[in-house]
């Protein structure tokens, strides 16, 4: 029964649903009515997720700060003891991100150890010392350090490094009585009411702060005086009259020096005392020359002197020292140079040791003279035995001249398509000088240089000039010449129908009396010279002897001495195991012959300055015939 109940309320509902459905579509068939504004509409549910972003945006996160921590104040608590400083460092610190934050430690303090409230924290010390730390907040580091101290004249100095943070306090403690406290990149703000207190001074952001302090002046006035002295002195040794000047630097060590007495010797006219510290200067007869100076000097000073003095011209010359009697220490040096022809034989120093001149500084360092020796003063007594002999010798003003170039000759092969050959021949006088430095033009090759007929291999300078040896002569005497000889081709630009071209030639480090040169080229092209400091004459021939020697002779005389050369090792040759090797020491002779090819032009000049590159500016023009 109950079966049969439940078959029938679900046809009743089926029944009910189907009619329901039917009258919607007839109604709806019937009435046409416009389309509602308000209603239901279906979409996505990303895209609803997306329109409700936009219409209700989330607030945004609070920015992060621009630093992770920043240091707001340093103190220091430090004790002056023997050359050190020691004591605390409190530094102040505002954490403002979350983890872990470097802090770096001040630079130029030895850290001993850290603490924070008490605890122990470790300094990490690479890559540089600092610390960690991990809490956000208000952070107080307490430092142990060790500051050294720097001591001169008398004046002790501490200097903290610049700190980041806006305030910075130095406490230090001086056990002395009586001393006089300055302060440079801050300012002194207390000053103790105990003899043995505390000093107290803020500095300057970014600025390192330097505290020193001394004995007060009336202290060290009372004092006896002690100082040191050095004395960097200069004698050029002249054929008339002879020169004398000196730096003289002062240490104070102990009280107050309101002048100094400085030993001239005998003979010596002093015409100047300058310093910024000096106020007058006197010398009298068979005395000391006293410099006072403005104020009395607790530290040091400097000034210099000026003068002149008669001396031999040449023989043993007994050079004059400026000296400090009354300094308890006198150190420096004395440079000598001859002025003029002439060079120093000998020496015979007495409480001084050779040196080099750049070592004695700033008024010897920079002068270049080949006759300059220089001597440092001995640490000892200003009373101390000092004295220094030079044996000078003379020349005749003929044998000054170290060396020149008499003639320069050049035979020269311009080729159209852009290839120089040179070969340059010098006739050189030599007395002093060791290499002859020659700068090849841009682009140039050396193929072979000999001198005197012996060919070699030159050196190159700093520069990347050649540097040919020369041969050494006597400097009292009238050398003969000799001759140089190179050869090298040259890159230059190809000719075309017409234009200009340069023909450069080597620079040399030496004087040229006469240069000329025959300049050979295509017999295609006319070849017009610009003027200039070359001009053209007719050839004669060189007109040093050594220039004229015949080059076919030279040339004989070369190859047979090649010939017995390779004579004389064949027979060396044959008396020698075949396993003993065989090696030849030094540069092969080459003696290539230049070929005398097309017209040529033969140029002049004179009178060609050292270092200076000579040149011939030409016009040239295609033959018509070709």
């Amino acid at each position: 029964m109950r079966d049969g109940q439940r078959a029938c309320l679900q046809a009743v509902r089926r029944l009910l649903t189907t009619t329901f459905v039917i009258a919607g579509a007839v109604g709806g068939a019937h009435a046409q009515q416009p389309p509602r504004a308000d209603g239901w509409v279906v979409i996505p549910v990303e895209e609803y997720r997306a329109l409700r972003l936009r219409a209700f945006p989330p607030s945004r996160p609070p920015a992060p700060p621009p630093i992770d921590a920043a240091i707001t104040r340093v103190e220091y608590e430090l004790r002056a003891a023997a050359a050190v400083a020691s004591g605390e460092a409190r530094v102040t610190v505002d954490v403002l991100a979350e983890g872990w934050v470097r802090v770096d430690v001040p630079a130029g303090l030895l850290v001993r150890g850290a603490r924070i409230e008490g605890r122990a924290v470790p300094i990490v010390q690479t890559p540089t010392p600092h610390l960690l730390l991990s809490r956000p907040g208000r952070v107080v580091i307490t430092l142990d350090i060790v500051a050294p101290l720097s001591v001169s004249a008398g004046v002790e100095a501490i200097t903290i490094p610049a700190s980041r943070g806006a305030v910075s306090r130095v406490a230090m403690v001086v056990p002395r009585e009586g001393i006089a406290v300055s302060v440079a990149g801050g300012v002194l703000a207390e000053r103790p009411s105990q003899p043995d207190g505390r000093w107290v001074a803020f500095g300057r952001g970014g600025q390192p702060l330097t505290m020193s302090w001394k004995r007060r002046v009336e202290e060290r006035s009372a004092a006896p005086l002690k100082w040191r002295g050095s004395v960097t002195g200069l004698v050029g040794l002249g054929e008339d009259a002879s020169s004398l000047s000196a730096s003289i630097q002062i240490e104070v060590t102990q009280g107050a020096a309101a002048f100094v007495d400085v030993g001239v010797p005998a003979g010596a006219t002093v015409n100047q005392v300058a310093g910024r510290l000096v106020a007058d200067w006197d010398m009298k007869p068979g005395g000391p020359l006293r410099v006072s100076f403005l104020q009395p000097i607790e530290a040091d000073a400097t000034f210099t002197i000026t003068g002149e003095l008669r001396a031999p011209r040449d023989g043993v010359v007994s050079v004059p020292l400026i000296r400090l009697p009354a300094a308890e220490r006198e150190t420096g040096g004395v440079a000598v140079e001859v002025l003029g022809s002439g060079e120093i034989a000998g020496r015979e120093p007495r409480g001084l040791d050779p040196a080099d001149p750049a070592e004695l500084g700033a008024p010897v360092r920079g002068r270049e003279s080949p006759s300059m020796l220089a001597f440092t003063y001995r640490a000892q007594l200003g009373t101390a035995p000092r004295a220094l002999s030079l044996q000078v010798a003379r020349y005749t003003p003929q044998a000054v001249l170290t060396a020149s170039i008499e003639e320069a000759r050049y035979d020269a092969l311009v080729e159209e398509e852009g290839k120089t050959l040179v070969r340059g021949r010098y006739a050189v006088r030599n007395n002093q000088r060791a290499f002859l430095a020659v700068r090849l033009p841009e682009g140039a090759t050396l193929w072979s240089a000999s001198v005197s007929g012996r060919p070699l291999r030159p050196g190159l300078d700093a520069s990347g000039a050649l540097l040919l040896t020369l041969e050494q002569g006597r400097s009292d005497h009238e050398n003969p010449a000799f001759a140089i000889e190179i050869t090298y081709i040259q890159r230059t630009p190809a000719w075309t129908d017409r234009g200009r071209a340069r023909l450069a030639l080597p620079a040399l480090d030496l004087p040229t009396a006469r240069t000329g040169i025959v300049l050979h080229h295509s017999p295609r092209f006319g070849l017009t010279p610009d003027a200039g400091a070359f001009r053209i004459e007719s050839d004669t021939g060189p007109f040093t002897a050594v220039l004229r020697t015949d080059a076919a002779a030279l040339s004989r005389q070369r190859q047979e001495s090649d010939a017995r050369e390779i004579i004389a090792r064949d027979a060396v040759t044959t008396a020698v195991p075949p396993t003993a090797g065989r090696t030849s020491a030094g540069p092969l002779p080459v003696d290539v012959p230049f070929p005398v090819f097309g017209p040529s032009v033969f140029l002049v000049s004179e009178l060609t300055a050292e270092l200076q590159t000579p040149s011939i500016d030409f016009s040239y023009k295609r033959e018509s015939r070709w």
